[in-house]
């Protein structure tokens, strides 16, 4: 079983910068793809970013350029940097883990609590 708590959420001004922590625990996460998404109240859960055990980044077409998701296999912990946001970036972001590097929610097999992100105008 993988326990996943993310943090780093909270209230930014548009253009501000945030850095999102998932850090794992129950087993290594090292063999695992690493997955960011995020759910604004009203919509569906939105694929953001995942990245591959060795590292491999893929992501959404909206958030490439600027978000940045890298891990740590050391620390069991894998990162959403976040820079120039926007208003439209306000959601709830939830860090998930899966043996495959996929992009679907539904193939994510352990989810956090997920951590508030509040982008002012």
């Amino acid at each position: 079983q993988v326990q996943l708590v993310e943090s780093g959420g909270g209230l930014v001004q548009a253009g501000g910068s945030l850095r999102l922590s998932c850090a794992a625990s129950g087993r290594t996460v090292s063999n695992y793809a690493m997955g960011w998404f995020r759910q604004a109240p009203g919509k569906e859960r939105e694929f953001v970013a995942t990245i591959a055990w060795n590292g491999t980044p893929f992501y959404a077409g909206s958030m490439k350029g600027r978000f940045t998701i890298s891990r740590d296999n050391a620390k069991n912990t894998v990162y959403l940097q976040m820079n120039s946001l926007k208003p439209e970036d306000t959601a709830v972001y939830y860090c998930a883990a899966s043996r495959n590097l996929v992009t679907g929610p539904n193939r994510y097999d352990y989810w956090g609590q997920g951590t508030q992100v509040t982008v002012s105008s």
